[in-house]
């Protein structure tokens, strides 16, 4: 029998999204961030030559290493150098960092274990700071390197890197803010949702460039409905294995209460299949490409001798080329496992389960709670882990047969997707909260009914 929750999602339509106004407060909301963070990105930091810059990055033969990565998450700030160009990438590296120092540690551990609201609060705080020394250190070095660049900068010197750093460093900064905002006070995590932003507003270019093909003959007709058959075929496979998970019976004893029994219910401990989520393909893709941003920056330079073997490698570690599929593959499945190990622990899950009197049937609690939880997420990863290798594989196919077309790889249909899923559920949880709220309200109107007005049959109060 279904659930009163599953009841009312089965009843919500238009007519309960229509009455909803602080649902259409929070996606208005939500609508004016993600329109600010556009129109930042087509403005240009001081000093920087647009069209100069513009044919700079888009050279011939179409590698450009990370920074095709890079463009693509911040919506094309990249190849118009806009204040907005660094993204929220400094944001996402320092919450990793702060994650991952969390673990190993023991102050910052003991904070995310034992601190509760204060302890997360001081750990955002952390993030903000790292946050700001990443975005100091990136904007440095772009600034450096573009005041290097003969034709690029207006006027090079040192007023044109301290302005750089302080615009790159406050766009940073500013969308961080943003993102918070969003996340408290609009619908959806304010930071997936500027990247969902920023990796859709490339795709109508991308879509347009492959017609562009098609019509030039660079492409056939066939190749082209292969390409859309296999990304709406990629979609609905992301989508059911992101939706996947196992699920763990957890039995609760029955104890004493007074003079009746109570407790002995059951729940279920849910282990989703890919627990790393997007984190192990953006890692591994940035430390491939590395090596061929440090050449591209460094075409036009003499390499010293013990830097030789650059060009070699970063021939070798371009899109669709075997070494680079090869590593590619086997980084993401490193990271799959590893990142999961430090976002889940079975120990801590297994002891909290003892804490509180849950046990899985027909296992101790404890340490052979603990390795049985290990042996099962192991199993979830192995798989998890294959299912991100072949989605971010199967597009570097497309990418080596098609380099003109542009970047949009796996890693970015993943976040496109996941980011998709869990605003609708949001929003539907909104919905689902203003539904019991209209129900509460009638229970008390009823109530109120009830009280004040005589039912049928009862006697009518005397007048004095």
């Amino acid at each position: 029998m279904a659930s009163a929750a599953e009841q009312l999602a089965a009843n919500m339509n238009m007519g309960s999204f229509a009455k909803a106004t602080e649902l259409h407060k929070r996606l208005l909301f939500t609508l004016g961030a993600l329109l600010v963070y556009r129109i930042g990105t087509y403005v240009p930091i001081p000093g920087i030559n647009s069209e100069a810059f513009l044919a700079f990055f888009q050279n011939p033969d179409g590698q450009r290493g990370i920074l095709d990565m890079f463009n693509m998450f911040s919506g094309g700030a990249v190849e118009r150098m806009a204040v907005f160009a660094l993204n929220v990438t400094p944001y996402i590296s320092a919450s990793i960092i702060v994650q991952l120092m969390g673990a190993v540690y023991p102050p910052w551990e003991k904070l995310k274990k034992e601190g509760g609201e204060s302890g997360r609060k001081q750990l955002n705080q952390y993030t903000r700071y790292l946050t700001v020394f990443l975005a100091l250190a990136q904007s440095f070095g772009i600034a450096v390197g573009l005041n290097a660049q003969t034709g690029l900068v207006d006027a090079p010197g040192i007023f044109f890197i301290v302005s750089t750093v302080v615009s790159l460093t406050g766009g940073t900064m500013f969308l961080m803010w943003l993102g918070e905002q969003v996340t408290a006070r609009g619908v959806g995590n304010g930071i997936s949702l500027i990247i969902f932003a920023g990796i859709v507003a490339v795709l109508p270019g991308t879509i347009a460039r492959m017609f562009g093909l098609a019509q030039e003959g660079q492409i056939s007709a066939f190749a082209l409905l292969f390409v859309a058959a296999m990304a709406i075929a990629v979609v609905v496979f992301i989508v059911f294995m992101e939706r996947a998970q196992r699920r763990l019976l957890i039995q609760y004893p029955k104890r004493q209460e007074g003079n009746r029994m109570a407790g002995g219910e059951r729940s279920f401990l849910p282990l989703k299949v890919n627990t790393a989520g997007v984190i192990p393909p953006i890692f591994a893709s940035s430390l491939l490409l590395l090596p061929s941003t440090v050449a591209q920056m460094t075409a036009n330079a003499d390499l010293p001798t013990w830097m030789s073997w650059l060009p070699a490698v970063t021939a070798q570690l371009s899109h669709g080329q075997p070494l680079f599929l090869i590593l590619y593959g086997l980084l993401i499945v490193f990271f799959c496992f590893f990142y999961t190990s430090i976002t889940f622990n079975p120990e801590e899950t297994a002891e909290n389960l003892r804490k509180y009197g849950g046990f899985l049937p027909g296992i101790r609690p404890g340490k052979r709670t603990a390795e049985y939880l290990d042996y099962v997420l192991t199993r979830l990863t192995v798989i998890g882990a294959a299912y991100i290798t072949a989605v971010c594989l199967l597009p570097e196919f497309l990418i080596a047969q098609m380099p003109s077309v542009g970047y949009f790889g796996g890693t970015s249909i993943l976040i496109v997707v996941s980011v998709t899923m869990d605003t609708v559920a949001q929003i539907q949880s909104q919905l689902l909260a203003h539904q019991y709220e209209g129900l509460i309200k009638k229970a008390k109107l009823r109530g109120r009914g009830g009280r004040g007005t005589p039912g049928r049959g009862s006697p009518t109060p005397a007048r004095r």
